[in-house]
């Protein structure tokens, strides 16, 4: 005999949608799902109704709105089987009824609001469901001849599912914003779903829990895609649910010069910042540590922004790297991101997915100024940022972040800051010296241990990577014009 206080969870059939509500919706109460046209209320209750249909549960889907053709051919499109879906349709009473029609039917503009309550329940009377869905109370809201009518009527709804063991989803456009704080008040709980329109890409959308009677959930806004198959979430990345015990090794690259400069090579979970201008090597040194740890068996992983992954491999195979026998072993893999087609929020469950699941241990962002300048108007990427860095060094990944300052040679520019969130900063500049343009390394912050607070020539060639001595012989050379200082050498 269960616990009549015990909360019992029911699967919502979307996982992610499950993980923000702590394992599932609270069973055999009343939720209202409401949204504007196109973010997937119906997609939603579809994937509700067919989880319970898995189950072996009694299903039922009443539809106000949308025709039963219209919700099949919506069935069809995420390739599920129409006929798994129970649907009651209502219709024009001068329609021709097929003959293996399942239950009642009517339309609700030719009746009053309290008929058409009353057949309703006459339906889930005949039914007995233990999930249900009514799609949608725009309709029921036109038979009203005002907000309290409709109040009083969806109470009478509330108090008829007291005592039966039934789950009910009421969806809503949204279209009268005058009557959502009276739904919310009478529904057990309120999800909303949002579309937030972009300038250039795809529309983002975001599900947010405004309320779960009696129940803790993860609040805030959560990133979703509608796809073939239905709705995907991405919760919110809480990094404090993640801990993970690792050695606190230190991870090397193949050249013994750049790990010096480090004491020894870069902790395990640790988030490295390799600012500068571009073209001053920056890929490549976290390609370095990237290809050395898959040369050792440790998976890594390229997430690229801003290069193409041909040029990138062509790169580091002129550079004596040949990434190419990494990536068919499969410890090594480089992902083109196209932040366009992706919300932050599902770029986070990639990474959280790959690390989880294929053991990933170097991951490498190319680069920042991709991830936060190339989606507007997200203005909070930083704490996704600051989640995602303090989830990968609790899981003892090595991340590396590669930001591209403004300008070439002097003052450097950041339009963020962004090197509080590294535990290890490396700094790479341009500088003149003889008539030719250079490049130079310095560790500039590291938060675990010993480096090198030195500055040296960084050289690239044919031969691969160069560490060069110290340039004591010159002052100023963070400026870009360094200048030769007599008696050292």
């Amino acid at each position: 005999m269960n616990d009549k206080h015990k909360i019992i969870r029911i699967d919502t059939g979307i996982s992610g949608l499950n993980d923000i509500l702590n394992g599932g919706l609270p069973a055999c109460q009343m939720y209202l799902i409401e949204g504007n046209p196109g973010t997937g209320k119906t997609t939603l209750a579809m994937q509700f109704i067919l989880a319970g249909i898995h189950k072996g549960e009694k299903a039922l889907y009443i539809t106000l709105s949308e025709s039963q053709a219209e919700l099949e051919g919506s069935a069809r499109s995420h390739g599920w089987e129409p006929s798994e879906l129970p649907i009651a349709e209502f219709i024009p009473a001068e329609a021709n009824l097929s003959p293996d029609q399942q239950y009642t039917v009517f339309h609700p503009s030719e009746v009053e609001l309290a008929d058409t309550i009353q057949k309703l329940t006459q339906i889930i009377d005949d039914v007995q469901p233990d999930r249900l869905v009514i799609d949608s109370l725009s309709e029921l809201r036109l038979l009203a001849a005002d907000p309290m009518r409709y109040r009083r009527q969806l109470l009478a709804l509330k108090h008829f599912f007291v005592g039966r063991d039934t789950t009910v989803l009421l969806l809503d456009d949204r279209t009268a914003e005058g009557s959502d704080m009276q739904l919310q008040s009478i529904a057990h709980g309120v999800i909303r779903l949002e579309k937030i329109a972009r300038s250039y890409g795809v529309t983002r959308r975001q599900i947010e829990i405004l309320k779960l009677r009696g129940s803790a959930y993860r609040e805030g806004f959560h990133d979703y895609t509608i796809a073939r198959g239905g709705l995907i979430v991405y919760p919110r990345l809480v990094a404090s649910e993640h801990s993970t015990q690792f050695d606190g090794e230190r991870v090397e690259s193949s050249l013994p010069a750049l790990d010096k400069m480090f004491g020894g090579g870069i902790n395990r979970g640790s988030a490295t910042l390799l600012i500068g201008p571009s073209g001053t090597g920056k890929s490549t040194l976290a390609m370095m540590y990237a290809y050395a740890a898959a040369k050792r068996g440790d998976r890594a992983i390229v997430y690229a922004f801003d290069e193409v992954l041909r040029t990138a491999q062509d790169r580091m195979t002129g550079l004596g790297m040949p990434v190419d026998d990494q990536i068919e072993q499969g410890t090594l893999a480089m992902s083109q991101v196209n932040p366009a087609e992706l919300s932050p929020g599902e770029f986070v469950a990639q990474i959280r997915d790959d690390v989880e699941s294929k053991d990933t241990r170097i991951v490498v962002i190319d680069s920042l100024n991709g991830f936060l300048t190339s989606m507007p108007g997200e203005h909070d990427l930083t704490l996704h940022l600051h989640e995602l860095l303090a989830f990968l060094n609790q899981k003892g990944v090595v991340t590396f972040l590669i930001f591209t300052q403004h300008g070439l040679i002097g003052a450097m520019q950041s339009e963020v800051d962004v090197s509080y969130l590294s535990d290890t900063v490396v700094l790479l500049r341009y500088y003149e010296a003889e008539g030719e343009i250079r490049q130079l390394i310095s560790v500039v912050k590291q938060r675990v241990g010993h480096h090198e607070r030195t500055l040296r020539e960084l050289r690239m060639s044919n031969k691969g990577v160069e560490i060069g001595e110290t340039l004591s012989s010159f002052q100023g050379v963070l400026t870009g014009v360094p200048s030769f200082s007599e008696g050292k050498g």
